[in-house]
């Protein structure tokens, strides 16, 4: 057999030759000769190769389509006559080399069995050669310099990762049809519970509302409404209550004070003691109660790099799949705060760059099966009265977007004080809920100094593993 860096033939069309790329003429020829063989030829072949464009020489991908439409049509079997008459009709028989090259392949292959083995070299040559373009993609991005780093990054460890399943045997078909799906869907309909959705650490809530993969939901609220607060409750719930890996992705706190916002939940201690370093002995015992269930929070992941962007949170996630640790939940917090891509001309304004992060989380959801959570502020003119859907600063683009729109409202003083009749409160409004009911209002306590919501109603797991441990 011939050198994997071989000359194309002197007959093949629209092909310049690229001297460096690995590829093996004879093993092309020899998976068309045993196609044309025998049944068994097509059947191993396609069962290999499949509808990759494996081939190098585009006369053999031309052959090799031919071949698999006619093996479909009934009543005729692929053989060099039949394919010949085939590519006349189509006007690619000249192009191909006529019926001689297709005569030509036959004799390269002592019989159709061993199709299956020269269509495994095609392949493997195919991945090499995807490999190396993948690589010269990235390097031509980097040199033109017309994207950030993050972006390049992204594209080429999506385009690896795409590769590395499709040669791994890791990317199923999706069962599309009602058929494949209805019994699995009535399975759940008799379990009363959707696998795939996560619930909340708030009884009300969960009656309203789940948290479902692909999914964006977006938390508004004023300065200090609390939507860090709901996030991080929930990132917790989720992690370390429900076993799922989670990505916090904050632009707004260090991971130190994020841990201290996690401590000071889970085991009921004031968080201005945790901040300032001055624990009582009584402290020290709460801590002392749930430090396994943090220490062991691996699955947990706190992200505060610096100048966060969308391409940095996918990437983050693409490392968690990775890892085996795909998320049950993405929280971002907040969306306003992530840095924007660069624009080309610099001439975007501030609407379309925050429309852009929004669409940006969403397809993150999409892409990887995963319930987003992204909070978001209110502009100004929400101040004084109850939220609406319109009311976030910036961009409208996010109330489209968005599956689930949860508002937090606070009755404060005239000072900014937390007093008067609704002191110690939160009203959780449901604004949007494109898969159930909207409308309800949900009042939650508010223990800033705790950094928690809790329900006002019975919570809806165990009292012994409930949030914020004992309070």
């Amino acid at each position: 057999m011939t050198d994997l860096y071989d000359e194309p033939p002197a007959d093949d069309y629209d092909q310049t030759p690229e001297l460096d790329l690995p590829r093996n003429l004879d093993a092309e020829q020899a998976v068309m000769g045993g196609m044309l063989l025998a049944p068994i030829g097509v059947n191993d072949a396609e069962r290999i190769i499949g509808q990759l464009p494996a081939f190098y020489w585009p006369k053999h991908e031309t052959i090799y389509r031919a071949i698999l439409e006619l093996n479909g049509a009934p009543g005729v079997r692929p053989d060099p006559i039949t394919v010949s008459d085939h590519l006349k009709r189509s006007g690619d028989l000249e192009k191909v080399g006529g019926a001689t090259y297709l005569h030509h392949c036959v004799q390269m292959i002592p019989t159709a069995a061993n199709t299956e083995w020269y269509a495994e070299i095609v392949v493997r040559l195919y991945r090499l050669r995807r490999i190396m373009q993948i690589n010269t993609e990235a390097t031509a991005a980097a040199r033109m310099a017309e994207a950030e780093p993050e972006v390049i990054l992204d594209k080429a460890l999506a385009d690896l990762q795409a590769l590395l399943v499709e040669a791994t045997g890791g990317q199923i078909e999706e069962s599309l049809s009602v058929a494949d799906n209805w019994a699995s869907f009535v399975d759940e309909l008799n379990e009363g519970v959707d696998k795939d959705a996560m619930d909340s650490p708030w009884k009300d809530l969960n009656e309203v509302v789940q948290f479902k993969p692909k999914e964006l939901t977006v938390v508004g609220a004023a300065t200090g409404g609390g939507k860090s607060l709901l996030g991080m409750n929930m990132a917790a719930h989720v992690a370390m209550r429900r076993g799922k890996p989670v990505l916090f992705a904050s632009m707004e706190m260090t991971r130190k004070e994020l841990i201290a916002r996690l401590t000071a939940a889970e085991a009921g201690v004031k968080l201005d003691h945790l901040v300032r370093r001055r624990l009582t002995d009584d402290d020290w015992a709460r801590i002392a109660k749930v430090s396994d269930r943090i220490q062991n929070a691996d699955n947990f992941i706190l992200d505060d790099s610096a100048a966060l962007t969308v391409p940095k949170i996918r990437a983050r996630v693409r490392w968690m799949v990775s890892q085996g640790q795909r998320p049950g939940l993405v929280v971002v917090d907040y969306m306003q705060l992530i840095t924007p891509e660069s624009t080309k001309g610099g001439d975007a304004n501030r609407a379309q760059e925050v429309a852009k992060i929004s669409r940006g989380l969403k397809l993150i959801a999409d892409e990887f099966a995963v319930p987003v959570i992204a909070l978001a502020q209110f502009n100004r003119g929400s101040v004084g009265r109850k939220p609406l859907v319109t009311d976030f600063k910036d961009s409208s683009q996010i109330e489209q977007d968005a599956s689930v729109i949860l508002l937090l409202h606070r009755e404060l003083a005239a000072d900014g004080s937390d007093t008067g009749p609704t002191a110690g409160k939160v009203d959780l409004i449901v604004g949007k809920n494109r898969n159930g009911g909207q409308g309800r209002e949900i009042t939650l306590n508010f223990q800033g100094e705790f950094g928690r919501l809790r329900s006002i109603a019975p919570p809806s797991w165990s009292p012994t593993s409930s949030l914020g441990g004992a309070a």
